[in-house]
């Protein structure tokens, strides 16, 4: 049977797209040709998602370069439909009743086209896979891959053996933009895909591990994921997403659901909806593997953590110095290893755990000692937090301003204490 990916002439589809300049059937012939797009893509493709400005069609799983012809072309068109006032979000609409088309309808009218400009044996997928080949020519497999929505391997048994044969070089490593995902967790936040993200870059898990994990193996009681052959802490983060996901349970026993139909994720499912997410954060290179396994980023946390316990304590500016990070970046890094109870933070400064009273406890420890000893000065609480003097200076205000201390001079008591001295 002849293969049907086969190369199309290029001059006999640059004189049909000469001769078909307007009306739908145009467009899809283009979207296909010059853009790669799927018939279902097309169906769907609305204006927030031409991006003019970055030069790109942002599709929710895949982000597509902009080719400068269909460019202007999607230009005249929209400025067309600004002029007579139309305010249709879809790009592709029937020429008629100015509403968006259906699937068989785009099929019939690519293939009109196609027959009237002696092109019988051409289909409108066989415009997107040319696209593809062109692509190969240009870029390596896991580009084209990004770009086109395929997965390397199917790519390879798909258009092998009419792509340029070439060794396929080792993707370079993604270094994934750590404030990027922070946003984008924040909204994702109570979805399965943000839940699956944050699985994954927090507690480390593999796609695998993320899709069969069950209720069985979240175990609140000791705070921890109980996974074959090994066990993870759980961070807080995490442990409330669990606990709130925990709340719309079904009888189902895996952890994560599709929103919608209430069934386990397999795989492919699963790696189609973080995709998305990460596109939809600005993060379209990376993958949920990427935010896995990143040797780049432990070896900063284990700088970070080195200089914590050299010089006590830590700061934002001290990451962004050391890592030659932004401000928000650095703000994130810190954010994170907080999460995962890495390092506990006081104010501005960052200190490794046991070395330094938790703030939440910060109260209770001066109540105590302050039980047991009648008055404090300052030095004494910092000596007993472990923390600077500036931070502790804080931390007494608000309880004074509180009524839980009273200052006298440089001495602090308890209350009760003041008024038996008083006495």
């Amino acid at each position: 049977m002849e293969e049907r990916n086969l190369r199309l002439d290029e001059g006999s589809l640059r004189r049909l797209l000469e001769r078909e300049q307007t009306g739908p059937e145009a467009l899809a012939l283009r979207l296909a040709w010059l853009g790669g797009l799927t018939r279902e893509e097309m169906a769907a493709l609305t204006w927030e998602q031409v991006s003019f400005l970055d030069d790109r069609l942002e599709l929710p799983d895949r982000m597509v370069p902009l080719n400068p012809e269909l460019r202007n072309f999607l230009w005249r068109l929209r400025e067309a439909r600004e002029t007579a006032g139309e305010e249709e979000p879809h790009v592709l609409l029937s020429s008629r009743e100015r509403k968006p088309l259906r699937l068989e309808s785009i099929s019939r009218m690519a293939r009109q086209a196609l027959d009237r400009n002696g092109m019988p044996d051409i289909r409108l997928l066989d415009l997107r896979y040319d696209w593809i080949l062109r692509r190969l020519d240009e870029l390596d497999w896991p580009e084209v891959a990004r770009i086109s929505g395929m997965g390397v391997a199917s790519l390879q048994v798909r258009f092998a053996s009419s792509a340029p044969a070439r060794k396929t070089p080792k993707p370079p490593a993604v270094q994934v933009d750590e404030f990027k995902l922070w946003k984008l967790l924040q909204l994702e936040q109570g979805t399965p895909a943000g839940l699956a993200l944050w699985l994954a870059w927090q507690m480390g898990l593999q796609a695998q591990e993320i899709a069969a994990l069950t209720w069985e193996q979240v175990d609140f009681e000791q705070n921890r994921l109980c996974l074959p052959g090994r066990r993870v802490a759980l961070t807080s983060t995490v442990r409330r997403l669990l606990e709130e996901t925990e709340t719309r349970r079904t009888e189902d026993p895996h952890v994560l659901l599709t929103e919608h139909s209430r069934s386990p994720l397999d795989l492919s499912r699963l790696s189609r909806m973080t995709r998305a997410a990460l596109i939809r954060g600005g993060l379209e290179r990376a993958s949920l593997r990427d935010l896995r396994k990143d040797d780049g980023r432990e070896a900063g946390d284990q700088l970070l953590l080195q200089q914590a316990a050299e010089q006590g304590a830590i700061s934002r500016g001290d990451v962004s110095e050391l890592l030659g990070l932004s401000k928000t970046a650095a703000y994130s890094r810190l954010r994170r290893l907080t999460e995962q109870k890495r390092l506990i933070r006081v104010g501005g400064k960052y200190y490794l755990p046991g070395t330094v009273v938790p703030p939440e406890r910060h109260r209770e420890a001066i109540v105590e000692y302050l039980t047991q000893a009648g008055f404090a000065y300052r030095q004494d609480i910092v000596k007993l937090l472990h923390i600077q003097p500036k931070q502790c200076t804080l931390v007494l205000r608000h309880m004074v301003e509180d009524g839980e201390l009273v200052q006298l001079g440089q001495k602090y008591y308890l209350p009760q204490q003041q008024e038996r001295k008083a006495e």
